[in-house]
């Protein structure tokens, strides 16, 4: 059996606080191969941070520790700050969730997705701007010469956030962390990137960790879950057995979603329970 692509085990990530420490992500353990692997869980859950800790891309002030932090054999707490930046981005990619705060304001996107590619690949600045034409026209941007010229402020939000996407692919990542990528896209746009990122795991075996809300959306994408409540993994389950569950906490979330058909009015509320974050 080979080796998986990312190896976690037993992360945590702190940060201290006038008041105490608060603890993000608490004991999280998993593995990775060339899959799509789903993470959920309510705001505050630790999804996101459980990302940023594997890309390097905690605040400074944060205590990051583990056990086990491997990507392809390599030790993520170990390398030098110049090896993470040749990582990052070229192997390892992240799609944050709000492109507003993760595009550089006085940059045009053309200019951000050339960038990136020029920084881990040697390329000429024409094959450069060959490439991001063609990865804004692969996430359904329909005029990107003219998005290409365009500041963020210029873009709506979801297309700012495709640009964000054609960044984080344009370099060919082995694993791709995707923030809450497809939150800013209506439905046919939504599907349209799924259809590219399941198509980047199929065909090239990239890994990917898909951060959600959308209990539904990673049931039906997704191969495995992990399932967050207060810094932890309370469960981790097969996608197409989510509906299954077994943690009340899982069958909470699944409870409050509305059904077509269903008289839900007013929604069930999720009582929490003390045992579920110890």
């Amino acid at each position: 059996m080979s080796a998986p692509l990312l190896d976690v085990q037993n992360l945590a990530v702190r940060f201290p606080t006038r008041t105490g420490t608060v603890e993000a992500v608490r004991g999280v353990s998993f593995t990775l191969g060339r899959e799509r692997l789903g993470i959920v869980g309510e705001s505050g859950s630790g999804k996101s941070q459980t990302g940023r800790a594997i890309l390097g891309l905690t605040a400074p002030s944060a205590q990051v520790t583990a056990d086990r932090l491997r990507f392809d054999g390599q030790d993520l707490l170990t390398i030098s700050n110049a090896e993470r930046r040749r990582l990052r981005g070229k192997r390892i990619a992240m799609v944050l969730q709000d492109p507003k705060y993760s595009l550089d304001p006085v940059m045009s996107i053309g200019r951000q997705i050339v960038e990136t590619l020029r920084t881990h690949e040697r390329v000429s600045r024409s094959e450069a701007r060959k490439r991001a034409l063609a990865m804004l026209e692969a996430v359904q941007i329909r005029d990107p010469e003219r998005v290409f010229d365009l500041y963020p402020h210029e873009v709506s939000g979801g297309m700012g956030q495709r640009a964000m996407i054609a960044m984080m692919l344009i370099a060919g990542p082995e694993l791709l962390i995707a923030d809450e990528p497809t939150s800013a896209l209506d439905v046919t746009v939504q599907l349209e990137i799924l259809a590219i990122l399941d198509s980047l795991v199929r065909d090239k075996g990239m890994g990917l960790i898909f951060v959600s809300h959308d209990l539904r959306l990673v049931s039906s994408f997704c191969d495995r879950v992990l399932v967050m409540y207060a810094g932890r993994v309370v469960e981790e389950l097969a996608a197409k057995d989510l509906s299954q569950a077994q943690h009340p906490y899982t069958q909470g979330l699944l409870n409050c979603m509305p059904k077509i058909g269903a008289s839900r009015h007013p929604l069930p509320v999720l009582e929490r329970q003390a045992e579920w974050a110890r």
